[in-house]
C-alpha cells in the first residue's frame, strides 16, 4: 500500500531492517551509523525541518531509525549556475554548441528551453546562466537512494554471502553482515515504496524469538518503539536497554559491587532484547584461584558480571543477563552454573599447574618467543632492559640487584599457561608466581608494575623497583621500535609508542625522579648492538616526540580548576629542559609570577633580550666588565642584577620557584631604564659586546625556571 501525500506534507519517519543476530561487538557502530546515515542523506535533500529530531535503534536482530517532521517534499528552490560564455555556447548562427548542450545534460536540463537561459554582462564579457526553480526532492525517492547507500557504508568488518529469491523465482546474489529478513519504511502511517537487500518493505517486523515469536505490525512511525516495548517484547534503544541492564545489575548486586567494564556492558546489551538479570553461584573453594583469573574467565568466556565486597574481594556469587523473562529461572540459573564450572577448574588446572615449575627456569626459554625479527627475541630484550634498568638503579642511588633480578623475571609469566590462555594477565600473574616463588617483595610487585601505566589515567607503580623497571621496559620498546623504522606516523601507532612515551613522563614527573631525560633515552640506546637502531634512533628525535605527549600531558593539568595555558606551557618546554620533574612546579610559579604587576613588563623585556641576542652575529664576551660600564643606567642594572644573583641562585637551588620569580621585580625598574638610556648596538665594538654580555647574563637569571619571553 502506498498512498501519495500532498506537497509538503509532515510526518513522523521510519526506517527498519531486520536480520539474522548481528555482530554484537559491533552492534553499537552498526546502529549509530545506520541512524545517522539515513538521517544525513534525508537532511541533506532538505526533507527534514529545524524541528525534526532523530532516534537510533539497535538489538541482535534488527536496525532502526525513527526521525520526527520529516516532509514527504522537500521545498523548491531556486537554481542559478553559471554555464558558459556566451560565445562558447552559441556558434555564429546561435545555435547551441556540443558544450552547452553537454552541461546542460550533466545539470539534469538537457531539455531546457534555450530561451529562459539567463544573459549576464557586455560585450565579450556576456556568460550565460542557467537560472531556474528546482523541484524539491520526493521522500520516497530519497528514502530509497539513502538506505542503499547507508547500507553499503556501515562499518562492517566481514560480509555474509547469501541468496535470495526473487519474485520472479529467480535467485539472487547478497551481502550484508547477516541475512536480512524484513524491512519496514513508513511516512507517518504510509507505507514508502523502498526495497533494498532483495526485500520491499511493508509495516511489519518479528518480536521476541521466544517471548513474542510472531509478526508483529507497526501501524504508524509513531507507535514502532511503543508497539515493540509493548506486543514484540523488545526493547529497541540500545542506550535504553543498557541503561536498564546496569540499573537491575546494580539492583542485584545489594550491598555488593557488581564489575560491569563498559566493553562488556555494550557487548551484553548487544546480546538480549528483552533483558532479565539473575544470580547465580560457584563452588567456594574456587577462591582459592587468584581473583583476576576468575573475573576475567567470567567476563571473557561467559559474559557473567562478577561481584566483589566493599573491599574488593571477589564473591563467590555472580550475575547474568539473559534474554528470557521468567517467574521460574531455574532452569537458567543452574544451566549457567554447570557451564562456568568447567571454565573455572581450567583456571584451576592452569594455575597449579604453573606454579610447580618457578619463574626463574623460564628465563632462558625466553629465547624461543619472537619479540621482532630485526630486535631479536625476549630473553634479548630481557637483557636490554637489565642494562637500562640498572643504570636508572644506579643514576637514583638504590639497590642495583633489585632492578636487575626484576628485569631478569619480568617478562617469564608470558610462558605460563594461564598467561597463554589470557593475555590481558600478563604482568598480574608474574607476581602471584613470583611472590609463590619467594622472590623478593618488590621484585614480585615490578613483575606486575612495570606495565604501568597501561593507558591515560592509570594508577602508576607504588615500588621503587618497579617505577624504574616501568621506565625502562617503555624505553627499550620506544628506542628499539623507532630504531627499525617504526615511529608513529599520523593516526597509525601500531607499538603504543605514544602511550609509553606519555608513561616515562608520567613516571618521572608524578615520581619526581630527577632524571635526564636524554641521558635515558641514550641510555636505552647503547643496549642495542643493531646498526640500524643506532642510525635511526636519534636521541634528539626521540626527545622531541616524548616532549610533545608531555605537551598534551600538561594540557589537563591545572591549578584550581584553572588549566594551564598554551604560553605558560610553551614558557617551561621551549627551553628544551633535561629533567621535567618539577614542571608542574615550574607552571604553578608562572602563575602566581603573571599576577604580578611588574609580569608584563618583565616578559616583554626577556623578549626584547632575546631577539637581541639572536641577532648577534659575533661571540659574546662569558662576562660583563665593569670598567666598560660607562652610562648610569647599565651601571645601575649591573649592580642590580650582581645584588639579585645570589638571592636567584640560592632560590633556584632550593626548587623555591615562586620566591626566584618574585625577585625579579626588583630588575624591572633597572631594565627599564637600560632601554630608555642605553644604546646597545654601539659603534665601539668593545662597549656593544660588554653591554651583550651583560643582557645575556640578565637573560640567563630571568629564565632559571621558565622563557619568560613566552609569555609576553
Amino acid at each position: 500500500m502506498s498512498t501519495t501525500h500532498s506537497p509538503s506534507q509532515s510526518a513522523s519517519f521510519l526506517i527498519e531492517v531486520f536480520t539474522e543476530e548481528l555482530p554484537p561487538k559491533s552492534l553499537r557502530r552498526l546502529g549509530d551509523a545506520f541512524s545517522e546515515g539515513i538521517y544525513s542523506s534525508l537532511k541533506s535533500a532538505g526533507l527534514t525541518t529545524d524541528s525534526s529530531n532523530v532516534t537510533g535503534f539497535a538489538t541482535p536482530r534488527r536496525l532502526a531509525v525513527f526521525i520526527t517532521d520529516v516532509l514527504n517534499q522537500a521545498p523548491d528552490y531556486p537554481v542559478r549556475e553559471k554555464l558558459l560564455p556566451t560565445s562558447i555556447a552559441f556558434d555564429t548562427d546561435g545555435k547551441a554548441t556540443p558544450p552547452l548542450l553537454k552541461k546542460l545534460g550533466s545539470l539534469g536540463y538537457a531539455d531546457i528551453d534555450l530561451a529562459t537561459l539567463e544573459k549576464s554582462g557586455d560585450g565579450k564579457n556576456e556568460t550565460l546562466y542557467l537560472n531556474v526553480v528546482a523541484k524539491g526532492a520526493a521522500l520516497e525517492q530519497t528514502a530509497q537512494i539513502a538506505l542503499e547507500q547507508t547500507l553499503n557504508k556501515l562499518p562492517i568488518a566481514k560480509m555474509m554471502h547469501y541468496q535470495v529469491r526473487q519474485k520472479n523465482g529467480v535467485l539472487a546474489d547478497v551481502q550484508f553482515a547477516r541475512p536480512a529478513h524484513r524491512i519496514i519504511a513508513l511516512h507517518g502511517n504510509q507505507i514508502l515504496r523502498v526495497s533494498s537487500l532483495g526485500i520491499d518493505a511493508s509495516n511489519q517486523t518479528e518480536g521476541h524469538r521466544f517471548l513474542a515469536p510472531s509478526t508483529i505490525t507497526i501501524s504508524s512511525a509513531d507507535q514502532y518503539e511503543i508497539a515493540l516495548e509493548a506486543k514484540a517484547k523488545i526493547i529497541p534503544g540500545f542506550n535504553k536497554r543498557r541503561a536498564q541492564i546496569a540499573a537491575a545489575l546494580l539492583k542485584a548486586a545489594g550491598d555488593d559491587l557488581v564489575l560491569m567494564p563498559d566493553s562488556l556492558l555494550d557487548e551484553v546489551t548487544a546480546l538480549v532484547e528483552w533483558p532479565a538479570v539473575y544470580e547465580c553461584h560457584f563452588d567456594q573453594e574456587f577462591l582459592e584461584i587468584p581473583q583476576e583469573c576468575l573475573i576475567l574467565t567470567m567476563q571473557t568466556n561467559q559474559k557473567y558480571f562478577a561481584l566483589t565486597d566493599k573491599q574488593g574481594k571477589l564473591r563467590n556469587r555472580f550475575l547474568i543477563v539473559s534474554n528470557i523473562e521468567t517467574n521460574n529461572p531455574n532452569a537458567i540459573i543452574s544451566g549457567n552454573e554447570r557451564v562456568v564450572r568447567p571454565r573455572l577448574s581450567d583456571a584451576r588446572f592452569f594455575f597449579m599447574q604453573d606454579q610447580k615449575r618457578p619463574l626463574a627456569s623460564r628465563i632462558a626459554d625466553l629465547e624461543k618467543v619472537v619479540y621482532h625479527n630485526q630486535l631479536g627475541n625476549q630473553l634479548d630484550r630481557t637483557k636490554r632492559v637489565q642494562g637500562i634498568a640498572t643504570g636508572i638503579a644506579k643514576q637514583l642511588g638504590v639497590d642495583q640487584k633489585l632492578a636487575h633480578r626484576a628485569a631478569e623475571i619480568a617478562k617469564t609469566d608470558l610462558l605460563t599457561d594461564m598467561v597463554g590462555e589470557f593475555p590481558e594477565l600478563q604482568g598480574i600473574m608474574g607476581n602471584y608466581y613470583a611472590k609463590h616463588d619467594g622472590e623478593n617483595a618488590e621484585v614480585a610487585a615490578a613483575c606486575s608494575e612495570h606495565y604501568m601505566p597501561r593507558f591515560a589515567g592509570d594508577a602508576l607503580p607504588q615500588t621503587q623497583t618497579g617505577t624504574i623497571l616501568a621506565i625502562a621496559d617503555k624505553l627499550e620498546t620506544l628506542v628499539g621500535i623507532w630504531g627499525v623504522g617504526l615511529a608513529p606516523t599520523g593516526d597509525k601507532d601500531p607499538y603504543a609508542l605514544r602511550r609509553h612515551a606519555l608513561g616515562i613522563c608520567r613516571l618521572l614527573l608524578e615520581k619526581n625522579l630527577s632524571l635526564s631525560l636524554p641521558a635515558l633515552i641514550e641510555l636505552a640506546r647503547v643496549q642495542f648492538p643493531q646498526k640500524e637502531v643506532q642510525e635511526k634512533a636519534q636521541a634528539a628525535d626521540i626527545y622531541t616526540f616524548i616532549i610533545d605527549r608531555l605537551r598534551a600531558y600538561l594540557r589537563d593539568q591545572a591549578i584550581a580548576g584553572k588549566p594551564f595555558t598554551s604560553a605558560e606551557i610553551d614558557a617551561v618546554l621551549s627551553q628544551s629542559p633535561a629533567h621535567i620533574h618539577d614542571l608542574i612546579e615550574r607552571l604553578t610559579a608562572l602563575r602566581e609570577f603573571n599576577a604580578l604587576a611588574q609580569a608584563p613588563q618583565l616578559a616583554a623585556a626577556n623578549k626584547r633580550i632575546s631577539n637581541i641576542l639572536k641577532k648577534t652575529t659575533t661571540a659574546i664576551p662569558a662576562s660583563c666588565s665593569q670598567a666598560l660600564l660607562q652610562i648610569p643606567a647599565e651601571t645601575a642594572l649591573h649592580k642590580a642584577l650582581e645584588a639579585a644573583t645570589p638571592v636567584l641562585n640560592s632560590a633556584y637551588e632550593k626548587r623555591q620557584f615562586v620566591e626566584l620569580l618574585k625577585a625579579l621585580v626588583s630588575l624591572s625598574a633597572p631594565i627599564d631604564q637600560f632601554f630608555a638610556d642605553v644604546m646597545v648596538m654601539d659603534p665601539n665594538p668593545d662597549l656593544r659586546d660588554n653591554r651583550l654580555a651583560l643582557l645575556q647574563q640578565l637573560h640567563q637569571k630571568m629564565n632559571l625556571v621558565a622563557d619568560l619571553g613566552k609569555l609576553a
